[in-house]
């Protein structure tokens, strides 16, 4: 037999493929991932075949133990690929036949197109990768709650506009991390009820013809239901999309955290250190301890949004239904998913191995920092909010030109602010009370932030 003859396509053509054009079209190098997944469809497809009256009980026993043999070889390395295995599909069904023969094993793709074949691998893949990539964040969470509760007691700068803004607890920074993580695993729990509906039955574009049981086949491939539109089941790439998006945000929610750190961790903050694991060293200067992880995070995330922009502009084009262009979508998943579970590893070993310097995090706090808290206390005197904010500001134009701290003006001078300054005003330099005062829901009191453990903590738990 021809090359052309052995191709699950190739009863049309009479001339060879060009090689060029075959490398170019072959996808067997990267899509052979899916090959547990494929498996698993053709099983349920068999049953399916089987139930329609198409194959016999015996045919479908011998397809069973047929794929189940494919299968081993997958798992112990063994299977290789010929030049006729374009995609996974194909060298599945090579393997099958050469196992059991090309009467019974050719008996298999009856009705069923490459179409839906591939559309459901991805989504039983992309199940699988959404449950790994949650549990993956749950567990960063979880590690952010435990360095919460142990650095409870360490105050801090705040910082907006990359500037120091008001005190905090180094927790409330930790957790305001955590919470947009939790965002991004609802998403996924959201996206998986999109990526778990079955579209196989579908053929490549108009339906089935033999009356399989599309719902038994879902069943059996613990799918939530069908795809009730056979054209739009071949051709929905949607849930891949999503799935890049959801990649991308939590990658860029990573990343802003490795940001943090990589400047608490600068000799100009020294916040923290990051723990030698996950660090490497200059091979020039010997001093060197750079923060390489965090920094790989902060670079692998463009990647990931590279992806989904690209994906995207291949779906901005398509005409309806299947189109070859939709094999860009294994590549992208692929290496988003290595990317952010690499990415999540690396966070969450950075968060468990840190090394927080409560006296630096303390050193970084400055009376100008009480700024707002001078307003509050105004405001707690009775003085209208806005005038409040403006006389805190003259007390602090007044304590530059002095060249002064802002605690080390004198009531007398104060005064010439406003007379509602009294001796108590010195009750307001102090960090632990200006924190503790942030007592409403979602502040950064001790009170509020063990609180948002507790119900991130009950969230993972649920």
């Amino acid at each position: 037999l021809s090359m052309e003859s052995q191709k699950l396509w190739g009863g049309r053509f009479t001339g060879e493929t060009s090689e060029v054009m075959a490398k170019f079209n072959n996808s067997i190098d990267f899509d052979q991932r899916l090959w547990k997944e494929d498996i698993e469809g053709s099983k349920a497809y068999a049953k399916a075949l089987h139930g329609a009256g198409i194959i016999s009980k015996e045919e479908e026993t011998t397809i069973l133990n047929g794929l189940e043999a494919v299968e081993s070889q997958w798992a112990s390395g063994t299977v290789v690929i010929t030049p006729q295995d374009e995609d996974v599909h194909s060298a599945n069904e090579r393997c099958l036949k050469v196992i059991i023969g090309s009467e019974i094993g050719g008996k298999l793709h009856t009705g069923r197109s490459r179409n839906d074949q591939v559309a459901t691998d991805m989504r039983l893949w992309l199940r699988k990768s959404i449950v790994e990539i949650t549990c993956l964040i749950k567990r960063f969470i979880a590690a952010s709650c435990a360095r919460a509760e142990k650095e409870i007691h360490v105050l801090m700068p705040g910082y907006t506009h990359m500037q120091r803004a008001q005190p905090i607890r180094f927790s409330h920074w930790v957790l305001s991390h955590a919470w947009f993580l939790k965002q991004d695993v609802e998403r996924l729990e959201d996206l998986s009820r999109r990526v778990n509906v079955c579209p196989l039955g579908s053929g490549a574009i108009a339906g089935n013809p033999f009356p399989v049981n599309r719902e038994t086949i879902a069943a059996d491939l613990m799918f939530e239901g069908v795809t009730q539109n056979s054209m739009a089941g071949v051709s929905d790439r949607d849930f891949v999309a999503e799935f890049l998006f959801v990649c991308s945000l939590t990658a860029v929610h990573l990343s802003k955290w490795a940001e943090d750190l990589i400047i608490y961790s600068s000799t100009e903050f020294g916040y923290v250190t990051i723990g030698d694991a996950f660090s490497t060293g200059s091979s020039l200067m010997p001093q060197k301890k750079n923060p390489d992880g965090l920094e790989l995070i902060r670079g692998k995330t463009g990647r990931i949004s590279g992806h989904l922009v690209g994906f995207l502009m291949v779906l901005k084009g398509l005409p309806s239904t299947y189109n070859k262009d939709f094999q860009e979508d294994k590549e992208a998943i692929f290496d988003a998913h290595d990317t952010l579970t690499a990415l999540l590893k690396i966070a969450t070993g950075n968060l468990e191995t840190l090394e927080v310097h409560e006296s630096a995090c303390a050193s970084g706090l400055s009376p100008e920092m009480l700024a707002t808290d001078v307003a509050y206390y105004l405001v707690r005197k009775g003085m209208p909010f806005r005038d409040a904010h403006c006389a805190a500001g003259k007390l602090v134009a007044l304590a530059e030109r002095n060249n002064v701290p802002m605690h080390e003006v004198s009531i007398q001078e104060a005064k010439s602010i406003t007379n509602i300054f009294d001796e108590d005003l010195a009750d307001v330099w102090n960090y632990e009370h200006a924190v503790e005062q942030y007592s409403a829901t979602g502040g950064t009191s001790k009170k509020t932030v063990e609180a948002q453990i507790q119900a991130l903590r009950k969230w993972l738990s649920s």
